[in-house]
Order: C-alpha cells, then sequence, then structure tokens
C-alpha cells in the first residue's frame, strides 16, 4: 500500500477537503511529517515483520492509521494488515500465531481467560477507543416506537430512548405468536452486553446462558443471534432480524439505505465506556517484549492524531480504502466528523460519538476488564458466583497497563505525547452512575454492583 506520508494521492485529498470544509483537513500532513522529525528512542526489536488483523469497522482506525502514517515503521516495525471474516477467526488466528496481534472485541481476551469460550492467555496493552455503538431497528419497528417515545421542544424523538419504547412492540409481537429477534456480533462483545443492558433496563429479558442453551436464549423476551458487523444491514433488510447492536459504519448505512434507524448510541447506555482493544498471546509479548512496547507506541500516537478533529476528515479518507473498512467516505464520516444521524435528516452533534484518545481511552483500565466479567456472571456466561478477588485477579492476568506505561514514557522522553496524558490511577476508573439507568458501578466491588439488578444472575 502507498506510504500517505510520502505520497499522498491528491484526489482523495482534494476530495475530502470539499466535503469536509467545514472541518478542515489541512496540517494533518505537515503534523505527522513534525513529529516524525523526532527520533523515537531505540528499541532492540526481536520481530520487525508483524501481521495484525481487523474487522471492517471504524474503530480498526488506530491500526490504519499508525500503518498509514508511518508510524510503525518510526519504531523499526514493518507491519501487515489484514481484514478478517469474522471474530470468531480473529481469536483463533491470534491464538494460534497465524497473527502477531489483533483488533479484538474487548470481551475476548476476558472470556479466553475467565472461561467462556476457547481458552487461551491473551493480553490487551492498549485499549483502541471508547463508544462507537449504536442499536438500530427496522422501519416499520421504528414506526411502532415512535408512538412511545418522547418528543422535545423541536418536535424531534428525545434522546436517549429508552427500551421502554420497545417494550410494547415486542408484547404485541409476543400476543400474535412472534418472536422478536435482534443481532449482535458476538457472544462476549460490547455490543451483546449493551443490548442486554439496554432491554433488561427496561424489564425485558434477554435470556440467560447455560451450560445446555450456549445462544443465550432461556427465559428470551427478545431472542439474540450473532450476525457479522458487515452483514448487519443486508440481514436486517431481509427481515431475519428487527434490530441489532454494531459498531460503525453499519448503524448509518442503515440510515443511507433507508431500511433502518438507530435509536440509542452507546455513549447513551454507558458514557464513555470501553469498546475495541489491541490483542497479542502472552508468549508473544514474552518472546517479544521491545516489540509489544513498539507496537503500543505507534497506536498510542495513531489514537492521539485521530483525536484531533482537522485530522478526521483524512482519517474517513484512509478508513474508506477498500484494504481498511472500505465503505462510502461519506456514511463513514456521518459519525467520525463529530455528527451522528438518526432518522434520516435528523443529524445530532456528538463529538465523542469516536473517541481515540482523550479520557486516558488508551489505557488499559482493570475496572473496565471488570465489567466485562460482571456481564459474563450477569448473563450466565460464567456459571458459578465468584469472589470480588477474582474478578480483580483475572482482570489483571489479560489487562497489563505496565507494557502501556513504558510505552508511554518512551513518548514522552521523545517529546511525542505530554507528560500530563500518563494517567495517575491504581488502574481502576473512578466509581460512575454514567449508564441508561443510573445504576452505580465500583470496579472493586463486582458483586455489590451484580445485586442492583433485577434480572440476571446476583451473587448475594
Amino acid at each position: 500500500m502507498t506510504h500517505l506520508r510520502k505520497l499522498r494521492p491528491f484526489g482523495l485529498i482534494a476530495t475530502l477537503a470539499i466535503l469536509f470544509s467545514a472541518c478542515g483537513s489541512s496540517g494533518s500532513k505537515q503534523s505527522s511529517e513534525k513529529s516524525a522529525e523526532i527520533p523515537s528512542l531505540s528499541l532492540d526489536i526481536e520481530k520487525p515483520q508483524l501481521t495484525f488483523g481487523f474487522i471492517k469497522l471504524t474503530d480498526m482506525a488506530p491500526l490504519a492509521i499508525a500503518k498509514e502514517l508511518g508510524y510503525f515503521e518510526d519504531e523499526g516495525l514493518f507491519v501487515t494488515i489484514e481484514a478478517q471474516s469474522n471474530w470468531k477467526n480473529v481469536l483463533d488466528r491470534v491464538i494460534d500465531g497465524e497473527l502477531d496481534g489483533s483488533h479484538m472485541l474487548a470481551g475476548q481476551p476476558i472470556a479466553a481467560q475467565g472461561g467462556f469460550g476457547r481458552q487461551a492467555q491473551l493480553v490487551t496493552a492498549f485499549s483502541m477507543d471508547l463508544n462507537g455503538n449504536a442499536i438500530t431497528v427496522s422501519n416499520a419497528i421504528w414506526d411502532k416506537m415512535k408512538a412511545n417515545v418522547p418528543t422535545g421542544a423541536d418536535g424531534k424523538p428525545a434522546h436517549p430512548i429508552k427500551a421502554d419504547a420497545l417494550k410494547p412492540v415486542i408484547e404485541e409481537y409476543k400476543a400474535n405468536g412472534n418472536v422478536f429477534k435482534m443481532g449482535m456480533v458476538f457472544p462476549v462483545s460490547t455490543h451483546n452486553y449493551e443490548i442486554r443492558y439496554w432491554l433488561a433496563a427496561a424489564g425485558i429479558n434477554p435470556g440467560m446462558y447455560t451450560a445446555d442453551n450456549i445462544q443465550g436464549q432461556v427465559d428470551a423476551d427478545v431472542l439474540l443471534s450473532v450476525t457479522p458487523p458487515p452483514q448487519m444491514p443486508a440481514t436486517l433488510e431481509a427481515g431475519t432480524i428487527y434490530g441489532y447492536c454494531v459498531g460503525e459504519p453499519w448503524n448509518q448505512q442503515a440510515v443511507f439505505k433507508q431500511i433502518g434507524v438507530p435509536v440509542v448510541t452507546n455513549y447513551e447506555i454507558w458514557k464513555n465506556n470501553p469498546e475495541k482493544v489491541f490483542v497479542m498471546t502472552q508468549e508473544f509479548i514474552d518472546k517479544n517484549p521491545n516489540t509489544a512496547v513498539a507496537v503500543t507506541k505507534a497506536l498510542i500516537r495513531a489514537g492521539k492524531w485521530l483525536d484531533d478533529p482537522k485530522n478526521r476528515p483524512e482519517a474517513v479518507g484512509i478508513l474508506s480504502m477498500p484494504d481498511y473498512v472500505g465503505a462510502d467516505s461519506v456514511v463513514i464520516a456521518n459519525s467520525m466528523t463529530g455528527t451522528f444521524e438518526f432518522e434520516k435528516g435528523d443529524k445530532r452533534s456528538l463529538p465523542d460519538f469516536n473517541v481515540f484518545y482523550k479520557y486516558n481511552a488508551t489505557y488499559p483500565f482493570y475496572s473496565d476488564a471488570v465489567w466485562f466479567l460482571t456481564q459474563m456472571r450477569r448473563w450466565g456466561q460464567i456459571p458459578e458466583p465468584k469472589t470480588d478477588d477474582w474478578y480483580l485477579e483475572t482482570a489483571k492476568k489479560v489487562y497489563q497497563p505496565d507494557i502501556w506505561m513504558k510505552a508511554a514514557k518512551l513518548l514522552v522522553e521523545e517529546g511525542k505525547i505530554p507528560a500530563s496524558d500518563i494517567p495517575k490511577t491504581d488502574g481502576f476508573k473512578t466509581p460512575t452512575t454514567d449508564f441508561i439507568d443510573g445504576t452505580l458501578y465500583d470496579g472493586k466491588k463486582p458483586n455489590e454492583y451484580l445485586t442492583q439488578f433485577a434480572i440476571g444472575n446476583k451473587d448475594i
């Protein structure tokens, strides 16, 4: 692939300049070249030739940017990035050593350590982003829901839209003998836990996992099934499912195709929630510790570049390339440049829909890992009660901020990030009620957290 820093295609940049003149795309080349003038501190790279995987979603952006702006090369790394067909394939190829690392669902390495699904020692040293998902329903379902949604002073639906508006629709389907079906991308995906959280907050049972029902549909009011992200719009249009939770650009694609309406974002379900992570095996890190730090350095720089608003139009152009997300740049821009469109024409300002660096987004917090473990327990993927200590110990085996810290301190020494961007933390975020139902989450008290929910396992 042509190195954009060395030779950027004029047509792409010119087109973006016209499309996104309000945001402005000038200066990104200068900023990347300026940062490249500062030499990276030398690390003895054990494995310079690397192959990484990703799924075609906009939140793979740090990988694409680190590649295209030469941040990997600055660290002495020569990286190939390959699109993967689905999340199971991603997991298997990393575990089997076919990929050196990958863009991955935050829940995947945690489940691999926590006892659900294929087991392996996987490590997260870099959190790729915050937010970035939404729940979309078909036009027919939205027409039924809309009557239950209050309106604002402007006459438009008031957000956030809770699943209370969907509950009468589900009850109508059930009364008529019909099963209400929705999609998510993987059993241990953020999307699965977010759509479950949203539904359950309205008293809708999304189903439980048991040894005999690994689909998680026991006692379910809504049957959730797995659909790969790029296939979501077509599956919705075919009527196989009536709604789904997925990352971008596949919610905005439904708007552009006029087949569905996004009703709530995961920013509204859990403000500034963790989403994807970059994952390597413990074995790879043990053999290649300097390489792991170098990779993390390049990704941190990419995240910082991405969160400069003036760089987002250029990022859209890069992501629209066939080798990356491959969706229309206008569709990608709909959520990547500070806005998000719900109903056709109802475009709203949402500057934090995609966060790649702000709010310490790249730091792997233990409390994020603990939250995913609580959801695995809540819905039965972890079948037995666990102690609070077990949650923390499991989180620490997967999330390894020491690697991130080494990378960040080197970047500070090189003048590429300010020292103030390194969080002073014990690995736990401040307890928060920033959820759609206002429930308090304290990562140091996982069992106490679980007792607050009416639906799901409660270990009292």
